[in-house]
């Protein structure tokens, strides 16, 4: 069984699909949105096995020689496009639907909302990476094992969104954003041939962070470096 309900929940429209006592809940579409709407769309769909017309194009129309594969393949894609388009239209706010097309494809009208979502993307991507290569290790807000977690979070969220950074250098990037308290880590990283790993990097690091707290460079009450 497959339905749609529509919710309000915290001041935010939600739709809810079930299917076959299966249910998911996403935020509907309105604009800023798009990355997150997206993935829960196709997660949605895809628990429901109706996604095959989001990824396929139409395909060709049966003719009396068609074989019994090809009309049930485009059974099947016909009843996928018909439910993820009325499934997309549910979740989108009303403001949204009227530049969209009307007669076409569930794969074409997400292409759509792809391009005109492509300029929030680069914004982000702008964002992300601004905020990565600004990050200095703020003594006392966990430690440098967090830190680096949230630079690969960071990595992370860049990647979805397509761009590539390489482990090589988020470890020199991480290298460079500590304080010179840990110099002799990197002086042993500039002085070795061999490359390390982000494994490697955050074991090296926190195990260092332990040696100044032992040998009292660092403030056991706050973490912070003797002040």
């Amino acid at each position: 069984m497959w339905r749609v309900y529509n919710c309000t929940l915290y001041n935010l429209p939600k739709v809810t699909f079930s299917v076959n006592g299966n249910s998911i809940t996403i935020e509907v579409l309105h604009g800023s949105n798009f990355k997150k709407w997206r993935e829960d769309f196709l997660f949605a769909m895809e628990l429901a096995d109706v996604h095959v017309a989001l990824y396929e194009d139409k395909p060709a129309n049966l003719i009396e020689i068609s074989t019994a594969i090809e009309m049930a393949h485009f059974a099947a894609w016909e009843k996928s496009n018909m439910i993820c388009l009325l499934s997309m239209k549910r979740s989108i706010q009303e403001h949204l639907k009227s530049s969209l097309l009307v007669d076409c494809t569930v794969k074409e009208m997400m292409e759509v909302l792809m391009a005109r979502n492509r300029v929030s993307s680069n914004a982000e991507v702008g964002t992300l990476v601004q905020v990565l290569f600004n990050m200095k290790y703020n003594i006392g807000a966990g430690g440098v094992g967090d830190y680096i977690l949230r630079m690969l979070d960071l990595q992370t969220k860049l990647k979805i969104l397509g761009i590539i950074i390489p482990d090589a250098i988020m470890v020199h990037q991480a290298l460079n954003t500590l304080p010179p308290e840990f110099g002799m880590i990197k002086t042993s990283f500039n002085t070795q041939d061999e490359t390390w790993s982000i494994n490697d990097l955050i074991a090296k690091v926190v195990a260092e962070e332990e040696k100044l707290k032992k040998k009292g460079a660092l403030c056991h009450g706050c973490l912070q470096f003797w002040h």
